[in-house]
Protein backbone atom coordinates (compact mmCIF):
# COMPACT_ATOMS: atom_id res chain seq x y z
CA UNK A 1 0.00 0.00 0.00
CA UNK A 2 2.54 2.66 1.07
CA UNK A 3 4.44 1.74 -2.77
CA UNK A 4 1.73 2.09 -4.52
CA UNK A 5 0.84 5.65 -2.71
CA UNK A 6 4.67 6.38 -3.38
CA UNK A 7 4.37 5.67 -7.23
CA UNK A 8 1.21 7.89 -7.18
CA UNK A 9 2.49 10.99 -5.84
CA UNK A 10 5.75 10.14 -7.81
CA UNK A 11 3.81 10.21 -11.08
CA UNK A 12 2.53 13.90 -10.22
CA UNK A 13 5.74 15.84 -10.06
CA UNK A 14 5.68 17.82 -13.42
CA UNK A 15 8.46 17.89 -16.33
CA UNK A 16 11.23 20.56 -14.94
CA UNK A 17 10.51 20.19 -11.10
CA UNK A 18 12.11 17.70 -8.25
CA UNK A 19 10.95 16.48 -5.48
CA UNK A 20 13.33 14.84 -2.54
CA UNK A 21 12.58 11.25 -0.25
CA UNK A 22 11.54 12.76 2.18
CA UNK A 23 8.92 15.08 0.52
CA UNK A 24 7.69 11.94 -0.58
CA UNK A 25 7.54 10.06 2.38
CA UNK A 26 5.50 13.37 3.84
CA UNK A 27 3.19 13.17 1.28
CA UNK A 28 2.88 9.89 1.72
CA UNK A 29 1.96 10.11 5.21
CA UNK A 30 5.03 8.73 6.54
CA UNK A 31 7.30 11.61 6.99
CA UNK A 32 10.06 9.13 8.69
CA UNK A 33 9.97 6.45 5.78
CA UNK A 34 12.18 8.34 2.97
CA UNK A 35 14.16 4.96 2.86
CA UNK A 36 11.26 3.21 1.79
CA UNK A 37 10.75 5.45 -0.49
CA UNK A 38 13.97 5.17 -2.18
CA UNK A 39 13.32 1.30 -1.99
CA UNK A 40 9.92 1.88 -3.53
CA UNK A 41 11.51 3.60 -6.38
CA UNK A 42 14.49 1.30 -6.73
CA UNK A 43 11.76 -1.61 -7.33
CA UNK A 44 9.90 1.07 -9.79
CA UNK A 45 7.23 -1.10 -11.56
CA UNK A 46 7.02 1.02 -14.72
CA UNK A 47 10.22 3.02 -15.74
CA UNK A 48 9.16 5.89 -17.83
CA UNK A 49 5.81 5.92 -16.51
CA UNK A 50 6.60 6.59 -12.97
CA UNK A 51 9.15 9.01 -13.22
CA UNK A 52 11.30 8.21 -10.58
CA UNK A 53 14.48 10.50 -11.68
CA UNK A 54 12.58 13.23 -10.56
CA UNK A 55 13.32 12.18 -6.90
CA UNK A 56 16.68 12.99 -5.29
CA UNK A 57 18.25 13.32 -1.67
CA UNK A 58 17.99 16.32 0.64
CA UNK A 59 20.92 18.46 -0.33
CA UNK A 60 19.69 17.90 -4.24
CA UNK A 61 21.44 15.24 -5.19
CA UNK A 62 21.25 12.13 -7.58
CA UNK A 63 21.08 8.87 -6.32
CA UNK A 64 24.23 6.93 -6.52
CA UNK A 65 22.10 4.06 -6.69
CA UNK A 66 19.77 4.97 -9.74
CA UNK A 67 18.45 1.92 -10.50
CA UNK A 68 18.05 2.85 -14.03
CA UNK A 69 21.45 3.81 -15.37
CA UNK A 70 23.23 5.45 -12.67
CA UNK A 71 23.81 9.12 -11.39
CA UNK A 72 24.75 10.17 -15.00
CA UNK A 73 21.63 8.52 -16.03
CA UNK A 74 19.38 10.34 -13.82
CA UNK A 75 21.34 13.73 -14.53
CA UNK A 76 21.08 13.32 -17.99
CA UNK A 77 17.32 12.97 -17.79
CA UNK A 78 16.65 15.88 -15.75
CA UNK A 79 18.76 18.33 -17.40
CA UNK A 80 16.53 17.04 -20.78
CA UNK A 81 13.82 18.45 -18.54
CA UNK A 82 15.40 21.71 -17.96
CA UNK A 83 16.63 20.99 -14.09
CA UNK A 84 19.34 22.95 -13.66
CA UNK A 85 22.95 21.14 -11.67
CA UNK A 86 25.24 23.77 -10.33
CA UNK A 87 29.19 23.63 -9.78
CA UNK A 88 28.85 20.86 -6.86
CA UNK A 89 26.99 18.50 -9.03
CA UNK A 90 23.58 19.96 -6.85
CA UNK A 91 19.91 21.02 -7.99
CA UNK A 92 19.29 24.08 -6.29
CA UNK A 93 15.86 23.09 -4.56
CA UNK A 94 14.99 26.35 -4.05
CA UNK A 95 14.06 27.14 -7.58
CA UNK A 96 13.69 23.05 -8.72
CA UNK A 97 11.55 21.46 -6.19
CA UNK A 98 8.05 20.84 -6.77
CA UNK A 99 5.65 22.59 -4.24
CA UNK A 100 3.23 19.07 -3.82
CA UNK A 101 0.27 20.13 -5.98
CA UNK A 102 -1.01 19.08 -8.76
CA UNK A 103 1.02 20.39 -12.12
Amino acid sequence: MFYQTVYEIVRRIPRGKVATYGQVARLAGNPRMARQVGWALHQNPEPGVIPCHRVLNRFGSCCEGFAFGGQEAQRALLEGEGVGFGAQGLVDLARYQWDGNLP
